[in-house]
Formats: C-alpha cells, structure tokens, sequence
C-alpha cells in the first residue's frame, strides 16, 4: 500500500534478463511439465522463488502483492512433487476456490496426473483419493480428515507429501485461524510433510516461517514494487444518519461518485458490499443513477452478447449486465458466475458489485475497486466489522495489469473508522494467532485423538504452534505475565476437572465426553450442556421431549452473539410463546428458528437469517443426538434423530419417518404421510399398487419402495408367553425381536405396566430378551416391548401383550 514492503535479495542462481529483471522459461526448468502452465515464461518475482521452490527440500513462505502470480508458486511445487513421485495437497481458502482450482487442474489431468477434490458438500471416494497425486481440501475439511487419519477413509491424509497452504494469513481470521494452526500443526506430526505458504498481505512473515521451521533462503517478502500495477489507496468518508437503510445508499453515492471517472474513461470498477442481498440491490439503484447522470455505458446494442445473456439464470442479472452493471455472489449458478466473470474480464460490464468472496478467489481486477460495506450482519455474531484481511485481499484487487497504468482503492467507511482504516493501509497488518481463543477445545481435541499422550506430549504440542511462536517474539500481547507453558498446564488441568480428560500419573487419556466434544467441533461449555441434557434423559425418560432437545441446542454457546432485532420479536413471539424463558432474546430466536423450521412456515422476518442458524443447528443436533445414545440410551436418541428430520425437511412428526427412505424428500414424505403412511413398513406393505394410489408414478413407486426395503421392519414374535399366570408364580420367557427387511443397530426396551423391566443395545437383524411373566398384585400385567433406532427417523416400535393374574 503506501508503506512498501522490505524485499530481500533474489537468490545468486537467478541470471537477471536484459532488462535487470530475473525471467525465466517454463520449458527450460519444467518442461515435462511445460503445458500445465497458461503462460511461457515465469515473472520477476516467480523466477526469483524458482531455486527455493525446485533446488530444495526446505519448506517455504512467500509473501507477494495480489495479482502478483502467486498461483505459480503453488504450481512448481507441486511439479517438484510429482515428480518425486509424491502427494501434494492444496489447502484453498474457500470452498468455492476448491472447485475452481480442480477446474483449472484440468492440465495436471491432461499431462496423466489425478486431482481429487475432497470437501463437505461431495461424498469422499477413499479409493479415489488414495490415488490422486493432488489433493485439494479447504483447512476445515483438511482439519476433519486429519482428525480421522487412522480410519481407512481417511487413511490417505498420511501420505501426503507437499502441503501448499493457499492465503496463509487466514490465521490471523477469528473463526477460521485456529482450525487452519492446529491443522498444519497435526499434519506435520503425522507425516512431516514439505509446506509451501503462500501470502498475499503479511507483514511479519518471518513469524511464519520460525513456525514453519522455513530458513531465510527460503523465505521472501516481495514488497509492492513488484505489484504488476502501482496502487493508490485511500479513505474516503461519508455523512452518517440514524437509519442504516439510508446509509447503505449514503455510502453507494459515494462509491459511485469514485467510480464515476474510471467508468468514463472506459476502465471498470469493483465495488464491495457486505450481503448476496446488497450486491442486487445495489446493482438496481447503481443502474437508475448511472442513467440519471448520463453515463455512457452498456452492451444492449451488440447483438451476440444480448444472445449470451438470455442464456442466464438469474432473471434480474439478465437485465442488469446488458446496462453494463452487474452482480457476482455465491449464490448464482456456477454457469452465471462463469459468464458474470468472463464478461466482466471482456469489458463487457464495467461495474460490478460483489461480496467479498470474489476478493480470495478469480484473478479479476479493475482499475478502480471501492469496498462500500465494512461492516456486514452475520446470523451468528450480529454486526461485525470486516476482517483486515478481507480489506486488503479486496484493496489488491485494483489495477489491470496490461491495461492500467495505476489501480485505485478506496473503503468508504464512516468519519469515527476512519483513522483506523488509515493505519491499516500505512501499516499493514501483522498476522497474530488465535488458537488462545479456543485453546481448550483444541487441546481437548489431540488429546481426544490420541496424538497427546502425557503432559511431555502436551508441551511439545504447544511448540509446535503459530501461538507459541508469536507469544514468543510478542509475550505482552499473548501471556500477559504468565508462562505459556504454565496457561498450557491450567487448561488442561481445566480439561481434566471438568470431565473431558483423564490423568493418570503424568498420562492423559480423552473421556467418552472429550472424544464427542472433539468428534462434533463443540465448544466445551456447549459439550458440557449437551452432557447434563443426556443425564436429565437417563434419569426421567418419560418426561423428556422435543421441546427439551430444541432449547438445549437453542441454548448452545455457539449461539451465545446472536442477535434478535427489534422487528424480529414479535414474530419469535408468535412462534414460541412462553416457551424457552429461560433462553437469552437471540437463543429464543435460534428456538423460533427451529420451531417453525419443523413445519417448514418460518416468518419472513426470521428467514434472512434462518438458513445459516438452521445448518448450524442441524450438526449441534446430530451432536446432542450422540450425546444422548451415549449417556442416556437410544430412545433419546431416536426422539433427537426424528427432531433432527423434521427442522431439516420442514414435515409434521408423521412424515419424519419417511425420510429415512433414499429419494423420499420433503414433498414426497407429506405426500405419503397425507395418505396413512407412517413408516417405511408401511410403505414396504403397501407395495407399489398403494403408493401409485397416494400419487406418485409408478416408477417413482418402485424407487421409492425398494429404498424402503432397505430400512428396518420390526416383527416381535413372542413364541410361548401365557396369556395368564397364577398370583405368586413366575416364569421367565424369550422373546424374539427381528428385521424382516434392512438391518440398522437399535435399543430394545421392555416394560410391564409402564415401569421398565430392561433395556438392551442391539443390531438388528435379529435378538433375543428375556422377559420374566410374574403373578403379582395387579390383575393384569402388560409387558410392552420398545424398538427404536438411534440413527434413523423412525418411530418407535411398540408391540405388547397382556396377561390377567389368577387369584
């Protein structure tokens, strides 16, 4: 920005060109690798990286300005481990990003190498990722699968022989920085692979690379002389009112009035907003005012491009990119966002407006960019201020390289943010670690694995962290007078009070607690929570119920920041009522959120933020789900599963058992459950005659009943039990409990007159229970036999049988 970074010397094995820059030929030093490359030579700043990246094992950190060539980087090396025969994986920092890369990886296929793809939103190929020679993972999928690395799913993370960390100052991002720390730091004890980091704004890379053990001949800070176009950024302020709709377009006057000269001269500007929402709204007020003052711009008259737009998606992008204004967010189509950003590298939109996605992903600069929003709404936190590092990744945005002689950035932002953004620009911004955030949840997680086996184990963990190393080189900002050593001890001390780890002697070992509380990514506080909802189920299972599942998960600290705005009360009113007094005002929204969630009616004034908290929901309930099968049995448990159903699908407590079958969704589940059917017995009994007769065709018919085929259909079948006994006598029965259909792990619990006898854990196919018939003061004795599953939807089983008693 306008403080240049300090450059270190290019290596002495790099012959300068003519000009006194390094270049160097793809061909000369890949060239079986040659074609993988959209370009013949390397630039300045990768020529300079060049003997690092090939001529050594060493790990190395980059740190180079946006647009800079980056990518390339990450590219050599993994032509250094393909040819070494080995695995590299590429950590992107967006999930988005991964489908990109394996996009553009499509060269590494065509030169006979395998490139895999493995994220949340794709089911795993083991088989598949064992083979691949590159792996491409987002550092929270990454976290999971070395988290599981001992499995044989995801055995394949052991083999990993060259980590590319893509962005590597997302360490210093509040949520996601410490999942990245830990990740790296795991992966390194497992398999020690080489790790190459890349950076686009990090002012203390020598940090960095003492954590990553990267020595100085290794380690660059490429200042912004080596920008591929200059930047002139700045702030600029604007009058702040009392109503926040108003000033959104306060603020995009502003932008406009930026942008304005660029968009004459024919340039094209990006504008940040904070919201999927903001990008379309500000995209119609950007098209009336650019009409309103008269500025030339738009594509309505080019025949061919008016043909391409009809082919988009998204109705009001159509009418907007025509006028040369568009929009770009995660929600469009991946064809739109192909086509939004092709057309606007073409020149064919001159304005665009988009979140700050777009900022960590496609190289696509502008003359001018303006971050309008740096603040944005999230569900979970309420206002926040955009990260620094979302600020400068977007301010690097500016400027064409082949177009631009200058890029021009400005945040517009209120007068009281405004010193602070100033210092950001002339300082820059040192990545700090925030593993101290949650350090407990962390350490509870080595240990719940078993990479941590005694306190020697512990500390040599903690040396092994970004934490330590800048508690190392800035101890005001991270001890605060105590010894980290020492802050180590006292959380794990913690851990082990409150139930997650056990010590023995100087071992430590992870509770079934710990271990679930690692599996599901809590927070402790909410772990602990979970726990004590389990035990309240173990001690009074008739008196609990759903409305006691959807406050626990309501209540969860992940919850804790949630804010519920003014216009927003009287619609949670109306769903809950009374119900949870005892939550905060944004827990009791969570609760509103799930509620209407379960009947698929959530209040317009609810749904902005409905989809976020309801997946966020979603795993803390699959989480308090385990809970419950661990401490409190499967009837819980099953009671948390059907919940579960129905907050997904939005479907009364009747349809939620018909979501177990494979290609019953939502509309099918109420279409059936409309119709009698309860369970997927039921629609195995009805066959394909009877679901023809409740609507669906006769094809969907056969799916649909076959899926059904596979789930559990519970016959008991009770051989010689009495239908009466004599008072005083007792006789002790087996009663037989089968699946005449799929197979799925259950608990059986048996009951005579409402007290239960015994309960016991099963896989059914088949099992036996015992059931002592005795002759006791009652007249008569009904033995109840309960099935339910703990993974599936389905209702419980009940089958019983009465026996008068003889006097």
């Amino acid at each position: 920005m306008e403080t240049p970074l300090s450059t270190r010397p290019p290596p002495s094995d790099v012959s300068p060109s003519a000009d006194g820059e390094p270049a160097v030929a793809v061909a000369d030093v890949l060239p079986e690798f040659a074609d993988a490359f959209p370009f013949e030579e390397f630039n300045r700043m990768q020529s300079e990286t060049l003997p690092a990246l090939l001529n050594r094992d060493d790990n190395v950190v980059v740190s180079a300005p946006t647009a800079s060539g980056k990518t390339a980087l990450a590219e050599i090396a993994i032509c250094k481990t393909l040819q070494a025969g080995g695995t590299a994986l590429f950590l992107a920092p967006l999930r988005a990003l991964t489908n990109e890369k394996e996009s553009e990886w499509e060269r590494f296929e065509d030169l006979g190498y395998s490139v895999y793809v493995v994220t949340g939103e794709r089911d795993l190929n083991p088989r598949r990722a064992e083979r691949a020679d590159v792996l491409v993972m987002t550092p929270e999928k990454a976290d999971s699968a070395t988290r599981k690395h001992d499995s044989r799913r995801y055995g394949f993370i052991t083999d990993v022989d060259c980590c590319i960390i893509d962005e590597v100052h997302l360490l210093d991002s509040d949520r996601r920085g410490s999942v990245l720390e830990v990740t790296i730091s795991r992966l390194r004890r497992l398999c020690d692979p080489r790790v190459v980091a890349l950076s686009a704004t990090m002012e203390n890379v020598d940090d960095v690379a003492a954590w990553l053990d990267a020595p100085d001949a290794t380690t660059f800070q490429f200042g912004d002389d080596y920008r591929p176009v200059p930047l002139n950024a700045d702030v600029k302020t604007y009058s702040h009112g009392e109503n926040a709709f108003a000033d959104k377009y306060r603020r995009l006057y502003r932008a406009l009035d930026l942008a304005e000269p660029h968009i004459r001269e024919e340039g094209q500007a990006l504008v940040f907003v904070s919201s999927r929402q903001d990008t379309v709204q500000a995209a119609k007020k950007a098209r009336d005012e650019i009409v309103e003052r008269d500025v030339p711009m738009g594509a309505r008259g080019e025949y061919d491009f008016h043909t391409e737009a009809a082919e988009l998606d998204n109705d009001t992008l159509r009418q907007s990119v025509l006028d040369g204004v568009g929009f770009h967010h995660a929600g469009l189509s991946r064809e739109d966002k192909d086509r939004v950003e092709e057309w606007f590298k073409r020149g064919l939109i001159q304005l665009l407006f988009s979140t700050s996605t777009l900022a960590w992903g496609v190289n696509l600069p502008a003359r001018c960019v303006v971050i309008r929003d740096t603040k944005l709404h999230d569900p979970l936190e309420g206002e926040v201020d955009m990260s620094p590092l979302d600020v400068l990744q977007m301010l690097g945005r500016a400027g064409r390289p082949g177009y631009d002689d200058m890029g021009y950035a400005w945040i517009v932002c209120d007068r009281a943010d405004a010193d602070k953004y100033r210092t950001l620009l002339r300082e820059g911004k040192e990545i700090e670690s925030r593993l101290a955030d949650d350090l407990d949840a962390h350490l509870n997680a080595e240990i719940a694995l078993g990479t941590l086996g005694d306190i020697e184990d512990v500390m040599d963990w903690l040396e092994t962290t970004f934490y330590y190393r800048r508690a190392q080189r800035a101890p005001e900002r991270y001890t605060a007078g105590t010894d980290l050593r020492e802050r180590v001890s006292d959380t794990l001390g913690d851990l082990v009070a409150d139930g997650f780890v056990e010590m023995d002697d100087l071992s430590v070992e992870g509770t079934p607690l710990g271990r679930l509380a690692s599996k599901f990514y809590l927070r402790l506080a909410t772990a602990r929570r979970f726990k004590d909802c389990a035990d309240r189920a173990a001690t009074d299972p008739d008196g609990f119920d759903e409305d006691a599942i959807l406050s626990t998960v309501a209540g969860a600290t992940e919850f804790d920041s949630v804010s519920a705005r003014s216009d927003e009360e009287d619609a949670v009113a109306a769903v809950i009522g009374s119900r949870g007094e005892e939550l905060t005002a944004g827990q009791r929204k969570v609760l509103a959120i799930l509620r209407s969630s379960m009947s698929g009616t959530t209040p317009s004034e609810l749904q902005s933020d409905a989809w976020v908290i309801k997946q966020n929901a979603l795993r803390m309930l699959a989480a308090l789900r385990a809970f419950l099968d661990r401490f409190a049995g499967a009837r819980g448990a099953n009671l948390a599963r059907r919940v579960e159903a129905r907050v997904e699908n939005g479907v009364s407590a009747d349809a939620a058992g018909l979501t177990a079958i494979d290609g019953v969704g939502p509309g099918r589940a109420r279409t059936l459950a409309a119709e009698g059917f309860r369970t997927p017995a039921d629609v195995v009994d009805a066959g394909v005659a009877g679901l023809v007769a409740a609507g669906l065709s006769e094809s969907v018919a056969e799916r649909v009943r076959d899926n059904a085929t596979d789930l559990p259909n519970v016959v008991v079948e009770w051989g010689e039990f009495p239908d009466q006994i004599a008072a005083g006598e007792r006789e002790l029965h087996e009663v037989t409990v089968r699946s005449v259909a799929g197979s799925a792990r259950a608990g059986i619990r048996v009951t005579v007159n409402g007290h239960e006898m015994t309960t016991k854990p099963s896989y059914l196919g088949q099992a036996t229970v015992p059931v002592a018939a005795f002759g006791g003061d009652a007249d008569e004795l009904t033995f109840a036999i309960e099935v339910t599953f703990p993974e599936l939807p389905i209702p419980p089983v009940r089958e019983s049988r009465t026996v008068s008693v003889e006097r």
